[in-house]
């Protein structure tokens, strides 16, 4: 039986179907290096401009180009909003996929599945690697008279917020519902800079959960003036530019369950400077993308603008970010389950 000529609208869509398939299976049938050319690459800062993330960000667009295959453009595109999240779930659920978007986050966001109501699941992401580890600190400032987390025992303590899932929302309610601490939270700020307006505004007193890579590039002068006390730091390891009469979070730890929360919130420190792709990225541009990040993180250029700008830079793949998360993911639910108690959940 022959089949039916279509005529108007219907053979025109069929015809659209048809060239779409055909396009679509062409661009997948390019090599990375044919795909990249003259193209832009998306990179997505999940906060906005001259914080730590924009700046760790910014340095890389300008080195990472030249070691994509085809050498595409990298242009920064700050996306801002609750505490990152609004970046996140674009990279999950409205980016597209084919390759051209490369982005970056709150660390710590990377559990929020596990730890709070996060809605969404970063597992799915396809890691392209980390700049760097980091170290979360509580700051706060010379006019408080807070010295030394003693200072924190019998009085209230004002600290600034990003949004659920950040370092300062965690930090704060781990001090508040593990040690005792009376942290007083005003949150809905919109990234760094706009918190340190507040603190030297007097609307805050400090924040719980400022990177201390982020503080050294984008407020070196309050470190060189005193203008601000570190009262801990938050990681896995010792950060060797803070003062080592600063606490650890986690030696505050009293029993082994404490430890085992305190770990799992920790882990994102050591994945500081996260960088990824969306779900479903072809396996070839991820792979090119992953080997050029680790040879930008290489190049004489980067390193030499990283060091001019105060810079950390101790890398991990995104092979090893992937294999890390993985461990991660699989944390037992009693520890994941006092973890929650831990930042309010």
């Amino acid at each position: 039986m022959l089949g039916r000529t279509m005529t108007g609208p219907a053979a025109a869509l069929a015809l659209g179907a048809a060239a779409t398939g055909v396009w679509s299976t062409a661009v997948l049938a390019q090599s990375p290096e044919e795909f990249y050319k003259g193209r832009n690459v998306n990179m997505v800062i999940g906060f906005g401009a001259g914080g730590g993330y924009d700046i760790y960000a910014r340095a890389l667009g300008r080195h990472l180009g030249k070691h994509i295959p085809g050498n595409p453009n990298i242009v920064p595109q700050n996306m801002p909003g609750a505490g990152s999240q609004k970046s996140l779930e674009y990279i999950l659920n409205h980016a597209p996929k084919d390759g051209t978007v490369i982005g970056t986050f709150g660390r710590s966001l990377p559990i929020a599945h596990l730890i709070e109501n996060a809605k969404y699941d970063p597992s799915k992401l396809e890691w392209v690697g980390s700049i760097a580890s980091d170290a979360t600190t509580c700051i706060a400032w010379h006019t408080t008279g807070i010295k030394t987390w003693n200072d924190l025992k019998n009085r209230q303590f004002t600290v600034g917020g990003l949004g659920k899932g950040s370092d300062p929302e965690i930090f704060s309610s781990v001090m508040r519902v593990m040690f005792g601490v009376n942290t007083k939270l005003v949150t809905g700020y919109r990234g760094t800079n706009d918190m340190a307006l507040a603190i030297e505004r007097g609307e805050i007193e400090g924040v719980c959960g400022w990177s201390y890579s982020s503080l050294r590039t984008s407020r070196k002068q309050w470190l060189a003036e005193k203008k601000v006390s570190i009262l801990m730091q938050a990681a896995l390891a010792r950060d060797p530019g803070i003062p080592p009469d600063v606490p650890m979070l986690l030696d505050k730890a009293t029993t082994p369950e404490q430890k085992a929360a305190l770990t799992l919130i920790l882990a994102p420190q050591s994945v500081g400077r996260p960088f990824v792709m969306p779900p479903g990225t072809p396996a070839d541009r991820l792979a090119v993308v992953r080997k050029a990040f680790m040879a930008a993180l290489k190049d004489p250029e980067f390193l030499a603008e990283a060091k001019k700008a105060s810079l950390d830079v101790s890398p991990m793949s995104g092979e090893e970010v992937a294999a890390l998360y993985k461990k991660v993911y699989a944390t037992p639910k009693t520890v994941i389950d006092n973890a929650r108690r831990a930042v309010g959940n």
